[in-house]
């Protein structure tokens, strides 16, 4: 595995990591701003501000997450595109329930010119069980 790709990965489970740990500075910390993110709710632009407001006041949280399949893509030495399966515990917050979401993400790292990798975009498609789990 090219040693960049560890790096990536590493810094996208952070992300996450910081989204279960409700660590919203560490969250910001590794985003570009503005930023992007696309899902089932549409697409948004925000920005650092935007981003506490929504972690900090939003109505869901995130659990747990599994990452598989994780593929690495360096268009160039500066962008990295990570795509990977994630299986993911949401609540909604304040209460116990939790629902696990089967999902197809992509991230999309710049880096800048001090060599800190800052994530630019965010995609997230809620998938179908596998067949092996049909019966």
């Amino acid at each position: 595995m090219h040693s960049s790709s560890k790096t990536l990965i590493d810094l996208e489970t952070k992300f996450w990591q910081s989204m279960v740990d409700q660590d919203t500075d560490t969250a910001i910390s590794l985003l570009d701003e503005p930023s992007l993110m696309v899902s089932a709710h549409g697409s948004i632009k925000f920005d650092h501000a935007d981003y506490r407001k929504m972690a900090e006041h939003g109505s869901m949280v995130v659990t747990s997450f599994e990452f598989s399949d994780v593929e690495v893509v360096f268009p160039n030495d500066t962008i990295a595109i990570l795509s990977y399966h994630v299986k993911q515990g949401v609540a909604t917050s304040g209460k116990a329930k939790i629902e696990t979401q089967n999902m197809a993400d992509t991230s999309t790292w710049v880096q800048s010119a001090a060599g800190e990798w800052k994530c630019v975009m965010h995609t997230e498609t809620q998938v179908a069980a596998s067949p092996t789990e049909h019966h």
